[in-house]
C-alpha cells in the first residue's frame, strides 16, 4: 500500500541551477469607491449643460434679440423726442461749441430759436382750435345733409317717388353703422396685433443698429471681423484715444460727436473720412496714436493710414477692409499689354496701384530717383519695372551698374551702353568711373549751343550704399567712397543732381537700411523722387522721405518687413497726391525675370542693336579698330558721335580726348571712310567687319 507524503515546509533549494525565479507579490484589493452624492453629479450636469457651446450660443442670441426691442425703443423714443423738441438742435449746438466753431454754432442756435418760434405758433393756434373744430363740424354737417337731402330730391322728381327725397340720407346712415360694425370687429384683433407690429419695428431698429451689449452679439461682430466703418464706430474710436481734451469733447458733443466727420467715402479697398478735430486738439496728438487707432477701428496697424489734408485741424483717415492689403494687385500693364511704348518725355509708368485702387503712374521726366528700404522688400524689382518701362523708348539710353551682382539686371545686355555687376571693390571704381564718364557726357551737353534737344541719359546704380561704404582709394590717394569733397563717387553723383536734369542726364540709386553714412544727407536730398519701401524706425524714414513728407503722415518704418513686399511710400511730383498730403503709398505690380526678360526682347526689336560694356578696362594696349567694331555693335550706321562716346565708356584713358579726325584717322588707317547721311557722319558697320577680317587675314599670312 503507497503512501501520500505531503510537505509541510517550503523547498529552499533551486531544483535547477539555471532556473528562473518569479516573485509573486500579493496586492489587496483597493477599497471600494465611495459613491458621488447626487447632488455633485447633478452640479457637474448642469455646468455641462449652461457651459456647452450650443447652450451659450443660443442664450447669447435669445438675450440679443430681446434686447434688440429694448435697443430699438430707447432710439425710436429718442428720434419721437428729437422731433417733437429742441433737443437736436441743442446737441448740435453744444457740439460746435466743444468744437471750437463759433460760426457754426451760431447757425445751430438761429436754427433752434426758429423751431421755438414756430413750436409757440402752434400751441396758441390750440387755444381756438376746439371753437374752430366745433364750427368747422356744424358747418361741414349742415353742407352734408343739405347737398344728400338735394340729391334726394333730384331722386324723387325724376323716379315721381316722394320717399326718394330720404334715401340718400338713409344710405349715408347705413353705411356709417357698417363701419362702425367693421370696427366693433377688428377692434379686438387690432389690440393684440398693434403692440406685436410696434415690438417687431423696434427689433427692426434694434437689430439694424446693433443696440445690444458687446457680449450678446454675434462672434464676427464682437471680434470686429468685417465690421463696416460708421460714424459711430470712428467718433468711439477718436474718444477712446487717450487725447484728454479730444475725449471730454466728444463727450461733450454727445450724440452730435458725428458732426467732427466729413462723408465717408468708398476709396479703393478700404473708406476714407476727413475728421475735424475740436479746438484744443493737435493733428500730430492723432497721428502718434495711429496703433491704437486702427485697433479701436477693429483693424491692424497696416490697415489704417492717417495724413493731414489741405483743411487745417484736420486729419484724413483711410481705413482698409479688413485683409484686403494682404490680397495681390493684378499683373503690370508692361506684362499684359505687348504694343505697349513709353515716352520719356510725356508719358507715365505704370509702376503699381494707390490704396484706394487707383493705377499708380510716375512721371520720369528729369527726376533723379532714390529708392530705398530694407532688404529682400523688393527694391530691385521697384527700381528695374520703372527702367523696363523707360526701355521702351527707344531714344532712352542706360548706363547701369549692379553693386550686388546677383544677375537681377541681365535682361538689359544688349540694352545698356554699360553694365557692371558685382560688388567687390574692384567693381566699385568701374561703376565710379562710368559715372564720372557720365559727368563729362554732361558737361559736353552744357556746352553746346543752346536749344540742342538731347537724348535721355539714365545712370543706374543698384546697391549704392556698397559704393559710398567702399574703403578704395586711387594713385591720387583719393576715396572712391564716404562723402567728403574728395569722395569721387559722392562727388561724381553730386554733379549729376546739380545739373544733370537740364541736360537730361539723371541719376537713379536703390540703396539698403540708409544711414548717414551709407546715404549720405546731400545725395539723399538731391533726388526730385523719393521712395521707401519697409524700414526699421522713423529716423531711417526721415533720411528716406525728408521731413516734410514724414510729418504729412508717411511712415514707411511702420509697413511690415516680409509682409508688405514691394509697398513703398513715395514722395514725388510725378505722380499724383491727393491734395493736402506729401505722400503716397503705392502697391507695386510685381515682374519677374522671366517676364523682364520678354519686355526687354521687345525693346531691343524697337532698336538699332547696342553694345553693352560689361568692364570699362583700363591701362592696356588698346586695338583700335577692334575697339571701334565694338562701340559698333549691332547698329548698321552709327553716328560717329555715338561711337566715339562709346570709345570714351570703353577706355576714358585711350579714347577720353578723342575728336571726329582722331576718329576718321583711324579708319582711313585701316581703309575704311566714313561718310554723311542726312547731313550727319557715319560709319557703315560693314566696312569696319570687312577691314578687320582683312587685317587679320594679312596677320595670318604673314605669320605663315
Amino acid at each position: 500500500m503507497s503512501e501520500n507524503v505531503v510537505n509541510l515546509h517550503k523547498h529552499t533549494a533551486p531544483t535547477a541551477v539555471n532556473a528562473a525565479v518569479t516573485t509573486l507579490t500579493v496586492v489587496p484589493d483597493p477599497a471600494p469607491a465611495k459613491p458621488i452624492p447626487l447632488w455633485v453629479r447633478s452640479g457637474r450636469a448642469v455646468k455641462r449643460a449652461v457651459t456647452d457651446e450650443r447652450t451659450t450660443t443660443t442664450a447669447r442670441a435669445v438675450a440679443r434679440h430681446s434686447l434688440y426691442v429694448w435697443g430699438g425703443g430707447r432710439i425710436v423714443a429718442r428720434r419721437t423726442w428729437d422731433g417733437r423738441t429742441g433737443a437736436r438742435y441743442e446737441r448740435f449746438l453744444r457740439a460746435a461749441e466743444a468744437a471750437g466753431n463759433m460760426e457754426l454754432a451760431g447757425e445751430w442756435e438761429e436754427r433752434l430759436q426758429h423751431f421755438r418760434d414756430a413750436r409757440h405758433r402752434r400751441r396758441m393756434d390750440l387755444l381756438t382750435s376746439p371753437i374752430d373744430m366745433a364750427k368747422s363740424i356744424g358747418v361741414g354737417a349742415g353742407v352734408s345733409v343739405g347737398v344728400l337731402v338735394a340729391l334726394g330730391v333730384v331722386m324723387a322728381i325724376n323716379n315721381h317717388d316722394i320717399g326718394d327725397v330720404i334715401t340718400p340720407l338713409t344710405a349715408t346712415i347705413e353705411f356709417i353703422g357698417l363701419l362702425i360694425r367693421i370696427v366693433q370687429v377688428v377692434w379686438p384683433y387690432a389690440m393684440v396685433l398693434g403692440p406685436l407690429f410696434a415690438l417687431l419695428g423696434m427689433w427692426a431698429v434694434g437689430s439694424k443698429q446693433q443696440a445690444a451689449p458687446q457680449w450678446a452679439l454675434p462672434a464676427n461682430v464682437r471680434n470686429g471681423e468685417g465690421e463696416p466703418i460708421t460714424p459711430s464706430i470712428v467718433v468711439k474710436a477718436l474718444r477712446d484715444l487717450g487725447v484728454p481734451a479730444l475725449r471730454n469733447a466728444i463727450k461733450e458733443m454727445g450724440d452730435a460727436g458725428a458732426s467732427m466727420l466729413g462723408p465717408i467715402r468708398i476709396a479703393g479697398c478700404g473708406v476714407e473720412v476727413d475728421v475735424t478735430l475740436p479746438s484744443g486738439v493737435a493733428t500730430n496728438e492723432v497721428q502718434t496714436k495711429r496703433r491704437k487707432l486702427a485697433e479701436n477701428l477693429t483693424r491692424h496697424e497696416h490697415e489704417v493710414f492717417i495724413t493731414i489734408p489741405q483743411a487745417a485741424r484736420t486729419v484724413r483717415l483711410w481705413v482698409a477692409d479688413s485683409g484686403a492689403l494682404d490680397e495681390p494687385i493684378g499683373p503690370s500693364p508692361l506684362v499684359t499689354d505687348e504694343t505697349m511704348t513709353a515716352d520719356y518725355t510725356k508719358g507715365k509708368a505704370p509702376w503699381g496701384q494707390d490704396l484706394r485702387g487707383d493705377a499708380a503712374r510716375l512721371s520720369l521726366y528729369q527726376r533723379h530717383l532714390l529708392i530705398t528700404g530694407l532688404s529682400n522688400q523688393g527694391k530691385t524689382v521697384a527700381l528695374r519695372s520703372l527702367a523696363l518701362w523707360l526701355a521702351l523708348d527707344k531714344s532712352v539710353q542706360f548706363l547701369i551698374g549692379d553693386l550686388k551682382g546677383a544677375g537681377d539686371w541681365n535682361m538689359f545686355m544688349g540694352l545698356a551702353s554699360t553694365l557692371i555687376q558685382g560688388p567687390t571693390d574692384e567693381h566699385v571704381i568701374q561703376v565710379t568711373e562710368m559715372v564720372e564718364g557720365a559727368v563729362d557726357e554732361m558737361n559736353r551737353r552744357l556746352m553746346a549751343p543752346p536749344g540742342t534737344v538731347f537724348p535721355p541719359l539714365i545712370v543706374l546704380v543698384d546697391e549704392a550704399q556698397v559704393a559710398f561704404m567702399c574703403p578704395a582709394k586711387d594713385d591720387e590717394k583719393r576715396p572712391y567712397g564716404g562723402s567728403k569733397a574728395n569722395s569721387r563717387y559722392f562727388m561724381a553723383v553730386r554733379k549729376i543732381h546739380n545739373q544733370g536734369r537740364a541736360v537730361n542726364v539723371l541719376m537713379w540709386q536703390g540703396t539698403q537700411d540708409p544711414t548717414n553714412e551709407n546715404l549720405p544727407k546731400l545725395v539723399r536730398e538731391g533726388a526730385h523722387t523719393r521712395a521707401s519701401l519697409a524700414l526699421g524706425t522713423e529716423s531711417q524714414a526721415r533720411m528716406a522721405l525728408g521731413d516734410k513728407a514724414v510729418d504729412g503722415g508717411a511712415a514707411p518704418n511702420l509697413l511690415r518687413p516680409g509682409l508688405d513686399q514691394g509697398t513703398l511710400v513715395l514722395a514725388s511730383s510725378g505722380i499724383d497726391i491727393p491734395a493736402g498730403q506729401a505722400s503716397i503709398t503705392v502697391r507695386t505690380h510685381y515682374i519677374d525675370d522671366d517676364a523682364a526678360e520678354a519686355i526687354t526682347d521687345r525693346a531691343k526689336a524697337l532698336r538699332d542693336g547696342v553694345t553693352t560694356l560689361t568692364v570699362i578696362e583700363r591701362g592696356e594696349e588698346r586695338d583700335a579698330l577692334a575697339d571701334i567694331a565694338s562701340a559698333i555693335g549691332n547698329s548698321p550706321r552709327p553716328l560717329t558721335t555715338d561711337v566715339l562716346k562709346r570709345l570714351a565708356m570703353l577706355d576714358e584713358d585711350a579714347y577720353g580726348g578723342w575728336t571726329n579726325g582722331d576718329l576718321k584717322r583711324a579708319l582711313e588707317a585701316n581703309d575704311v571712310e566714313s561718310y554723311k547721311s542726312h547731313g550727319r557722319m557715319v560709319i557703315r558697320r560693314e566696312d569696319v567687319l570687312t577691314a578687320l577680317a582683312n587685317r587679320d587675314d594679312e596677320d595670318s599670312a604673314s605669320t605663315s
